[in-house]
This record gives structure tokens, sequence and C-alpha cells, in this order.
């Protein structure tokens, strides 16, 4: 049947894979197989990816049948399915089919395995049982990851199991891998006997079933109390069994510990096995000096160099704290904090989960995880949890509100706080420590009164450099890291010798020369002129700085606060052609060009109603949109001549060539300031012939926020990036400064800061990102940025900063102490005064009424607040009669999302000027405008907010959306049109 297939029409083709739609459903990984069909669209991948299991391959079979297709589609899906290593379900599509007979028996194991569904989830240790069954090649190293990825412990062993069972002869090498010692309580509830037993009576015989072998005719299975149930014995309904879909897995409730099981005897066997699954701790020297004074309960500082092991010694010290609280019969409980959602994963896997488990429950928990149970719950389950800061400061935010239970500092007994310089004024690090001093100063109060004092947890704070902080002197360094010393209640702050364990980058700077013409971007400079002509201005910085791009950013704002519209649109394009003359300086004029080009076709989209016709034009826009047409030819043909190009760009090629041609297996970073010119500086290596010969595999690497109106990597898209860097797919990292600071590359033997210099700390971070042997660190300068007279100043400041932690450490701790209880008083008589003038705000939040929202493009008036309500305490909608009339609703795919209630598949968009407004949000079968405050010029109480980026900068409570009264009233006005229809028909 397959060589009659290989040759049939597109409408066999599409026959045969709907005929076996119910098999393909079960068999297909649909979140891996995507990666590989070239054909499906972005916006359809990402609809298959949110779903799961049997729906998401249901989806991914729907839209590859959907078409239109391509000349070899079929072959392209059979091979995706190989690729994706779900060949069982490439032979269903081949037209490969297993006998009645396999078919029979493989569903009678399944079925078997649903049976027993229940009592395999109390039992599985996923991390050990999930890499076994990769050594047995029942799932892939991919299905693994995704099995890691889920953050609830239940949906993980729901999902390794779906994985199984979808491999060719999953049966007979699943017992195979349950036989081992660590795995004896599985596989007594899959077989009914001792593992012992069956090695020596293998009748009947267990192969694979697929391969037309004998399926096990399986002795009856167990029930809790040992009593046999019936083959046909249907699961508890309250547990969802069906391994071959996740439809119902978001039901499944959290398990209330991820401890193995323990029975009588067992405990101290059980130990040992522990024991020996974990990796052992060795610490040098030099770790175990700066970590002996927390192993003695103190709060300290750990300042180690970049590379040089500061987590793995926060590890051994939780280890230990754990162990010593644990054997005292004290409550055990350890927080580590982080900065950024990727350093999450990577100290939860590489360190806390690699050494503590499963001696120790560990977790991890950030802004990405999607677990079904509160933080709370998590804190209350696990021995050691891993999450972002803000986490921890929301959790604890709620308990102080009595919203809900929340979190106490009282509950937890270490807290570790990775990157701690960031303890400082305004930060989330901080909000949590000035909570932990509030009370230490409180609990003091209460000794002296004798008075049961609360609880607080040891801190550990590790740090690279804690910087100077902006200071010139040596006294103002001091004070600087005292404060943070302060902040965290630090006793000490440790460093150390290295040593032999010393690394230090060869450090290069590139200088270049300046271009000796530069047409495009006079060409530029020239446009930008005229924009200044037309709108009467005097800039009085350089077109092209950093300084010109602050001042048109504050004219804009301005402008918008006085609603002058001319003035703001001229700033608006400034902007960009600043932008563009950046990206010329430091890429290559096509990228200034695309990017130019893009803005202006946008922008005359808007202009464009959903009918095709055009929208009305002010004066000024018809004079910029003529401005960029009269000079687009010349930009473009300028763009294509290399005489031109920036001599920065020519010296980062020398670099990377060099680095390239003279180190064994070579794997490098350049830095570089924004996210665009990190994807075009990736392109432009892609395109560029000789680093191909050199086999240089680029990749860009940057952050997850939506600040910029550059697309943002999502935390899954940057893992894998750091993955396949880790291991060498992808040799050369082009990053903004996301990868400075925590993620742990240690591969890499070259780091390039592209005319990127910030501050000392950064500098440090990165300098350590060189992990490997005779690294290097190379500065490119870039024409007009000043980067190495910048550096030059940074080294001082590291200078200085080494120069103050050494006289703070000889400090005689009387003096010590005594300045760290000044600073730490004068730190909460600030926060009674902010918290003073916070309440003091509230008191002053206007009500909804004295709110006016005005278009941001065109000043035409859009509501008041009265018309707007709150959704979820999330989203801002006006469904009043008289805001429809002003929006027009544009189709938008880039938008679309789903959530339980809502769906957002549209954009509103001003009917007068085309300004977007916000998103059309589909509710509970109510089409609701949601507004996007941002999209606004703001006046509160007659006064004019001059920048509003979200809503949660006004002090305004808007009224709760009434589903129920609006609903009612539609249904109501519904049924009236009927009738009134009804009545003109009869007449």
């Amino acid at each position: 049947m397959a060589e009659s297939v290989d040759s049939a029409s597109d409408a066999v083709r599409k026959g045969l894979i709907e005929i076996f739609r119910p098999q393909l459903k079960k068999l297909i990984k649909a979140d891996q197989v995507v990666d590989y069909i070239h054909y499906l669209s972005p916006e359809q991948k990402g609809q298959i990816q949110q779903k799961e299991g049997a729906v998401a391959a249901d989806q991914l079979i729907t839209e590859v049948l959907k078409g239109p297709h391509e000349p070899g589609w079929f072959q392209g899906f059979v091979d995706a399915l190989v690729q994706a290593e779900c060949e069982p379900a490439a032979k269903y599509v081949k037209g490969e089919m297993p006998s009645p007979k396999e078919e029979a028996e493989n569903e009678m194991c399944a079925e078997l395995l649903r049976i027993l569904y229940p009592d395999l989830l109390e039992k599985m240790d996923v991390p050990v049982l999930s890499r076994d069954c990769v050594a047995a090649e029942l799932i892939t190293e991919a299905d693994k990851e995704i099995i890691e990825a889920e953050q609830e412990p239940r949906r993980q062993r729901r999902k390794l199991l779906e994985r199984i069972v979808q491999s060719d002869g999953w049966y007979s090498n699943f017992l195979d891998v349950l036989r081992k010692e660590q795995h004896k309580s599985l596989y007594k509830v899959l077989t009914g006997q001792s593992a012992e037993e069956d090695d020596t009576e293998k009748t009947p015989s267990h192969k694979d079933d697929l391969t037309g072998n004998e399926c096990p005719a399986p002795g009856p299975a167990k029930d809790l109390k040992g009593e046999d149930c019936p083959a046909t014995a249907a699961a508890p309904s309250d547990e969802s069994t069906d391994l071959y879909s996740a439809e119902n897995a978001e039901s499944a409730q959290p398990e209330s510990s991820a401890e193995p099981s323990k029975v009588g005897d067992e405990d101290d066997s059980q130990a040992a096995a522990d024991d020996s699954q974990k990796e052992k701790i060795v610490l040098r020297d030099y770790q175990m000096e700066v970590a002996r004074p927390a192993l003695e309960g103190k709060n300290i500082i750990i300042c180690l160099p970049t590379g040089t092991g500061k987590t793995r010694v926060a590890v051994y010290i939780t280890k230990m704290h754990l162990d010593k609280r644990k054997k005292e019969g004290l409550p055990a409980k350890v927080i580590v904090l982080v900065n950024k959602v990727p350093l999450v994963e990577q100290l939860y896997s590489e360190e806390f989960s690699k050494f503590l488990k499963p001696t120790y429950k560990v977790e991890r928990v950030s802004g990405n995880s999607e677990l079904k149970i509160t933080f709370t719950e998590i804190v209350k389950m696990y021995d050691v949890v891993v999450c972002t800061a803000q986490i921890l400061e929301n959790s604890l935010e709620r308990s102080v509100s009595g919203e809900d239970e929340g979190v106490n500092l009282s509950d937890v007994s270490l807290i570790v706080i990775d990157e701690c310089h960031h303890t400082q004024k305004g930060g989330v690090y901080n909000h949590i420590m000035m909570r932990f001093l509030t009370q230490k100063h409180k609990n003091k109060k209460l000794e002296k009164e004798q008075k049961e004092t609360t609880p607080l947890p040891q801190i550990l704070g590790l740090t690279a450099s804690p910087g100077v902080g902006g200071a010139t002197k040596m006294s103002k360094t001091e004070e600087h890291i005292l404060r943070i010393c302060a902040n965290l209640d630090a006793s000490t702050i440790m460093t150390a010798n290295l040593g032999k364990y010393s690394k230090e980058s060869l450090k290069k700077v590139e200088g270049i020369e300046a271009r000796k013409a530069d047409p495009f971007g006079d060409v530029i400079k020239k446009i930008m002129n005229d924009i200044h002509t037309h709108a009467e201005l005097n800039p009085g910085h350089e077109c092209g700085s950093q300084t010109y791009e602050q001042w048109v950013v504050q004219t804009e704002r301005e402008a918008v606060k006085e609603a002058k519209e001319k003035l703001r649109d001229c700033a608006e394009h400034l902007k960009q052609y600043n932008t563009g003359l950046q990206l010329s300086n430091t890429i290559r004029m096509c990228d200034a060009f695309s990017f130019l080009n893009s803005f202006y076709e946008d922008e005359k989209k808007k202009k464009t109603s959903p009918d095709g016709e055009l929208i009305d034009t002010t004066d000024t826009e018809r004079f910029l949109f003529n401005l960029f047409d009269g000079n687009k030819d010349k930009l473009k043909e300028l763009a294509k001549q290399p005489e031109y190009e920036n001599a920065s760009l020519s010296k980062l090629r020398h670099t990377i060539l060099r680095e390239f041609s003279t180190k064994d297996k070579a794997r490098g970073i350049i830095f570089t300031k924004t996210r665009r010119s990190a994807i075009a500086l990736a392109q432009w290596v892609r395109d560029n012939a000789k680093f191909g010969d050199l086999i240089v595999n680029a990749a860009f690497l940057i952050g997850g926020g939506d600040q910029s109106d550059v697309k943002p990597m999502t935390s899954a898209e940057q893992k894998d990036v750091l993955k396949k860097f880790l291991h060498g797919e992808i040799n050369l990292l082009i990053a903004t400064t996301v990868a400075e600071e925590g993620l742990d590359i240690p591969a890499c033997n070259f780091v390039i800061r592209y005319g990127l210099v910030t501050n000392e700390i950064a500098m440090i971070q990165a300098r350590g990102r060189g992990r490997a042997d005779n690294s290097t660190y190379t500065l490119v300068e870039i024409e007009g940025s000043n980067v190495a007279e910048k550096e030059t100043v940074n080294e001082f400041r590291i200078n200085m900063m080494n120069k103050a932690i050494s006289k703070i450490r000889v400090l005689k701790q009387n003096d010590y102490d005594k300045r760290i209880l000044e600073f730490q008083i004068q730190a909460i008589m600030e926060e009674k005064l902010r918290v003073k003038k916070s309440k003091q705000k509230k008191i002053r939040d206007s009500s909804p009424s004295k709110l006016k929202l005005v278009c941001r493009k065109c000043n035409i008036d859009a509501c008041t607040g009265d018309g707007i309500k709150i959704i979820e305490n999330m989203h801002r909608v006006n469904l009043s009669p008289e805001f429809s009339k002003l929006f027009m609703v544009k189709e938008n795919n880039t938008l679309r999302e789903r959530n339980l209630d809502y769906e957002t598949n549209g954009s509103i968009a001003c009917k007068k000027c085309g300004n977007p407004w916000g998103s059309m949000m589909f509710y509970r079968g109510i089409d609701c405008p949601c507004l996007h405050v941002k999209n606004f010029a703001v006046t509160l109480n007659g006064k004019k907010i001059s920048k509003c980026a979200k809503w949660s900068e006004l002090p305004v409570k808007f009224l709760d959306f009434d589903y129920v009264s609006y609903a009612s009233q539609m249904d109501s006005n519904s049924d009236e049109e009927e009738e009134e229809e009804e009545e003109e028909i009869e007449d």
C-alpha cells in the first residue's frame, strides 16, 4: 500500500490522513513536529503550541490538511514526523499499518496503564525515571525537556506517561526500565509481582507489541489493598486517565508531596539510595573560606568574581543549613531569589536540584510558571524554592494586606539573594529586605519588653561586584558598599584570594578611524534638518547621538501633554530617523534603510481603513510622507555601496575572524546596545561568506520585556538559544545586556563588547562571561561613542571598589556594626515616610469622572473614566454606545491570544486618524473594546499627565464590569428588535 501512496494524488493523501486521524492524534507529538514543518505560518504554529496532547495533534492535522498545498507538502509532513521521532505516526500516514492483532495488543497494554494510572502517579520520581527512559529510547531528550518544563509535579508525571505510550514497543521496554532498584515500587504496581520473580519467570513474554512479537498477558492488577481488580475496571471518576490526551490535564490536582515513598523499615535503605543518586558538593579552599560565617548562621555577602563558584557555595550552605535544622528538629525552608526569569531555570536545574535532590524537595517558580497551586502552597510543600524576587514580594504583600494567606518571612529559615548588589532603593530586593529590617528592629523592642519575637530568616547575598554607586571618592564608595551590607543585614562581606584558580581574560581595545565620507548619513541628517525647519525646532544636539534621542523623546512627550499635533508628529518621525542614523553607525546601511522603510509603510497602513479607503491626513503628515518618498530611492541606492559602510563593522568582522581562526573550538559572545542591533548583527554574520567558511553559527539573545518596539524573546526561546550555545550548535551569541549578568555560559572563550560600555558592574559581569582558559575580552569602538575613555573610567572604579571592600573588611566589628545600624535606621525612617506619602496619595485618588482620555494622534476626545469598566482587575473596557461610534475594528493576528474566558483577535483604532487605541476582546460572548492607556493623552483633575505607559500609573479605581447586567440588557434589546422586525413583516 505504501507504493500506491507515494504516487497518489493529494486527495488520496488527505483522505488517508483523515481516516487515521484517531490513531495519529494518539501518536503525534505536536509540540515537536511543528518545528519541522516549514509551510505552516508562525500564527498556525503558535495556535498549535498553545494546546497539549491529542488536542494539539488534532489541531496540527487540521492545519496540515487545510492547505494551500505546495509541491512536496505530504513528504514534508512525513519527514517532520520522522525527525520529531514519531515513526509510528509516519507509518500510518504512509499506509504502513500494524496488523489488527498488534494494534489490539498495544491498546490492551495502554488500557492496563490507564487502570493503574492513579497508583503510578503517586510513586513516580520523574527526574530519575525520565533519565532512564531516555537511555532506553522510550522518550527523547526533547521529550524529557518538555516534561521537566512542567512546573506542577502531577502534570509532569502525566506527560511522561503520555510520551512513553507513543513509542514503538513501549510496554516491554518500560518494564525493563522499571526492574531497576529505584523503580521497584512502580514495577510491583504494573505487574502485580516482584522484579525478582519476573527475572526467573518470563512467561508470558513481553516483547515489542508493534514489531509482530507477543504483547504480555499481564496478571490481574492489584488495588491498594492487594485484591484483584478486573481488567476492565474503570479508573477513578475524578482523575483523567487518557494517556493519549491532555484535554483534561488542567483538572489534575497537585499532589501533596514530591518526596519518594518510604514504608516502615525501608526508610534507611531509601535514604541511602537518595545519597547515591545525589551528586556530591566539593568546595575549593577559597570557597569554604567565604562560606564559613554563613555555616555559623551569620548573615553575609559573598563577593567573588563571575565564574568562581558563588552559586555552588550557596548550594553547599543551603544543604548544611537544611541538614543542621532537620537534625535539631527545627523548621527548615530555603528560598533562592533571582532578578531575571531565565536565572530561575538555570539555578534550579544546574545547581540546587542537581545537588539537593532527591534528599530534599526542590521547586522553581517564575512569572512564566503555570502552576495550579498557589505560591503559598509551594512554599509549604518544598524544602527549597527558586523564584523571582517579585513572586515572593507579591506573596508577602498579600499576607500583609489580608488578601490571602500569603507567605511570611517567619515561614522561611534562609533566603539566598543572587546578584544582591541590586538591593538598593526602588528595587524589589530592597522591598523584601525592608520588611526584614523593620521586623528586626521591632524584635529588638519586643526583647526589651520581654515579649515574644518573630523569627527571621538567615540572609545570604551573592555578587560579583557591588559597584561604586556613581561615587568618585573613596569615602562615598565605602558608604555605597556599606549601605548594601546594611540593606542585607550582613555581618560582613566575604572575599577571597583565588590563587591558582584566578582567571583573567586578555583585554584588547580596537579603535577605529572616522568615516571619510558618509553620504547615507548626510541624506538622513538633511531630512532631519528639513523637519526641524518645518516644526521650528532647534535641538542643540548632534543628530544620531544619545543626547539627541533624549531631547526628541522629551519633546514628543511635551507635545502630547500640550496637544501640539504638528510638533508631536515631527518629534515622532525625528526619533525614527535618529534610530536609523544610529543603526547606520553601528551595523549596515541596508539595515538602517530597511528600518526606516518599514516604519513608513506601517504609518501609511494606519491611514488606511479596513475597506481600503484612505483616512484624512494632516498637512504635517503629508509633508513627512513626501519627504521620505522624495529621498527613498537615493537612500536605497547609497545603502548598496559598501565603500561607505562604517569602520566599526569592519573592525568587528576582523576581530571575529581572528578569534575563530586562532582558537580551537572558538565560542564567543558579542554584547551590543539594542535589541535591533543584536538581531541585525546576527543576520550580518549569516550573510557573510567568510564567516560561513569558518563555520560560524550565530544567534541573537535579547530580553523578554515588552518595553521596546522590537518583539521580545520568550523565556522558552532564550532557553533554547542558551542550550544550543552550551552544546556548541551555536558558537557565536550576539546579546544585549540580558546575558551580562547571572547567566552561566562556561564554554565561552572570547567576549566582544561592540560599542557598549555602561558601568563597572556590567563590565565585570561581561568580562566574566569568558570562562574558558586563554579567553579574550575585546572592546570594539564605534565612532562617536568614546567607549575607550569610558572603559578606562570603569577600570578606575573597579580599583576603587576593591580598595573600599578591603578597607571595610579590616574595620573593627564595633565600628562596622555602628555604621550598619545607622544606615538601617535611616532606611527604616525613609521607608516610613514613603508609606505615609503613599497613603496620602491614596486619599487624593480621583474618581473616574475626573479622568479624560484624548487620542494621542488627532486630539479627539475619546471618553471619560465614567464609561470605563474593569474586567478581572486587569482589562479596562468601554462598552458605551457613544464610544463605539469613535473607533473602527481591524483584524490583527499578532494580537491573538486565548485565555479561560476571553479571546483577543483584533485591534481598535481611531476613526479619524487611524491611531491604535487598544484591542477588541471577546469576553464570554461579548465584544469588549479594551483600551491601552499608552495610546491616549491623559488628563486627570484638569491636569495633563505627560507620561502614562500603563494603567497602574493612574490612581483611579474603575467600577467592575457587571457582566450579568450588561448581558441581560443586550438580550432584552435583541428581543425588542426581533419583535419590531416581526411587526414590520406582518404589516
